[in-house]
């Protein structure tokens, strides 16, 4: 059997769309992929809003299997995806294969957060 790709979203933080990807990712294409997230500085929690909302739209508990993370606790990604540097990208080592360039939702409106979600979901589906 082949082994599956590794895909990596990469945030600054690793709190919130990172997360969300990630978590997305293992929902609609786990059996596809493997995915992580990661960031260059973490946060000491995951985003309320991102856990609250990922609860009531998919049932996933992202504090049961996630945690905000850094690079290099991740394996190498075969391919890397940035999720949109507000303050520039971080240096991972290589090259990113995509830019998504979608805004921090952190501190905005519900609706919002699921804006973000839902387009980080079609994109996940495209992959």
């Amino acid at each position: 059997m082949m082994e599956k790709k590794k895909i990596a979203f990469i945030c600054v933080h690793n709190s919130c769309r990172s997360q969300i990807a990630e978590a997305l990712g293992k929902h609609f294409a786990g059996d596809r992929f493997d995915f992580y997230s990661a960031g260059t500085q973490t946060k000491p929690q995951i985003n309320p809003d991102a856990v609250r909302l990922m609860k009531q739209l998919y049932g996933i508990d992202m504090e049961q299997s996630q945690y905000s993370k850094t690079i290099d606790k991740i394996p190498p990604p075969d391919i890397a995806i940035s999720m949109g540097c507000d303050v520039g990208c971080p240096y991972i080592g290589r090259e990113f294969d995509d830019h998504w360039g979608l805004p921090d939702p952190t501190g905005q409106s519900d609706r919002v957060f699921v804006d973000i979600i839902k387009e980080i979901e079609n994109r996940i589906k495209a992959l």
